[in-house]
């Protein structure tokens, strides 16, 4: 699979992408803000790859400028509607999170069909939460899910994007 658009190519991972991941997912922010293990390393790599590549009911693309070199990750949940992202940190500041959001947000209701697709982020992430805003997602007024990652209790605000109707 692969959708271009907004100056990006997103496309799915490679098994010659094992070291470009190691270089987007392994990064304190990275392992602070997601449910990525950590430390990210090949063997970790190499299994998320994996996971990827299942008929898991997810679409994993990497985010590109050119088709090659992987900046971060885009992820599609088709069962639950829900968007998920990273950005490299050499990668971050120039809008590509946003950019990657609006594109398979795009995919999401064009293609797959979902009427509604959401982001959860928590209320002190400002770079996700601006990330939210410029690809056009409103904050919904569902109270907060409160979830466990590596022993640290997330609190996750919703926000939603609809499809326009006509």
């Amino acid at each position: 699979m692969r959708l271009a658009g907004n100056g990006l190519v997103l496309r799915e991972w490679e098994r010659g992408d094992l070291a470009a991941m190691v270089e987007v997912f392994d990064d304190p922010d990275v392992a602070y803000w997601t449910p990525l293990v950590t430390p990210f390393d090949l063997d970790a790599a190499e299994a998320y790859l994996d996971r990827a590549h299942s008929d898991n009911g997810r679409v994993h693309l990497a985010i590109t400028t050119d088709g090659e070199r992987p900046l971060g990750e885009v992820m599609l949940s088709q069962e639950a509607a829900f968007v998920g992202y990273v950005v490299g940190a050499a990668s971050r500041g120039q809008g590509l999170a946003a950019r990657a959001v609006r594109l398979m947000t795009e995919y999401a209701h064009n293609v797959a069909g979902l009427p509604r697709v959401i982001l959860e982020i928590e209320p002190d992430n400002a770079a996700s939460n601006g990330v939210a805003r410029r690809s056009g997602y409103q904050l919904t007024d569902l109270p907060l899910n409160v979830v466990t990652d590596k022993g640290r209790e997330v609190r996750l605000r919703t926000w939603e994007h609809l499809a326009e109707l006509g």
